[in-house]
């Protein structure tokens, strides 16, 4: 995908009526800390344009990326930090909630895992409630150039198992670093957009 233009279109915070976007949407998902604003970063071909910080539970906001003028980024924020207050996380949840119920544009929902560990409870957590609201989450096995490449497909087995995902659902590991697995993403999110056009 060649990524013409970008830009921070619409911030929503916790009060915010979202907006009527007339294009499609590709949500993300993640725990804090998962590699979120780096992912994105490389599928807009930008350094630094979602700002990705060494301090979890930055993204507090639902934030929309224009992509070409065809289509949306949505960063959604983090989960499962713990310095956060129950109250918050509650309104961050409810703010989620009300993106994943309400946003007829809203083709894909993509979540984050790092593809070190097993999945958390936050992580099945989250994966149960996309899939509650109606979408198959896309995963993203984050941080792969942190593991040894013999164990890549060990480390998707039990991301796999850890979920109870079937096999038909997708993974695809990826790295912020090298950039594996982005071409994939893209041509996912570029089939979808295509399959919309004919519609």
């Amino acid at each position: 995908m060649i990524i013409k233009t970008v830009e921070l279109e619409t911030v929503c915070g916790i009060t915010s009526k979202l907006p009527e976007n007339t294009k499609p949407e590709f949500a993300f998902a993640g725990k804090s800390n998962v590699g979120k604003s780096s992912l994105i970063n490389a599928l807009m071909n930008r350094k630094s344009f979602a700002r990705t910080s060494s301090q979890p539970g930055k993204t507090q906001t639902i934030n929309f990326y224009n992509i070409n003028d065809a289509l949306y980024y949505v960063d959604l924020p983090g989960y499962g930090y713990a310095k956060v207050s129950q109250e918050v996380k509650a309104k961050w949840g409810k703010m989620i909630e009300n993106y994943l119920h309400k946003s007829p544009m809203l083709r894909c929902v993509f979540l984050l895992i790092d593809i070190r560990h097993e999945p958390s409870e936050n992580d099945k957590t989250m994966y149960d409630w996309i899939v509650y609201n109606g979408y198959q989450p896309v995963i993203i096995a984050t941080k792969l150039d942190k593991i040894k490449r013999s164990q890549v497909q060990k480390s998707v087995k039990i991301l796999r198992q850890g979920l109870g995902l079937g096999s038909d659902v997708m993974v695809i590991p990826f790295s912020a670093e090298t950039k594996q697995g982005r071409e994939e993403i893209w041509e996912m999110i570029s089939e979808t957009v295509n399959s919309l056009d004919k519609e």
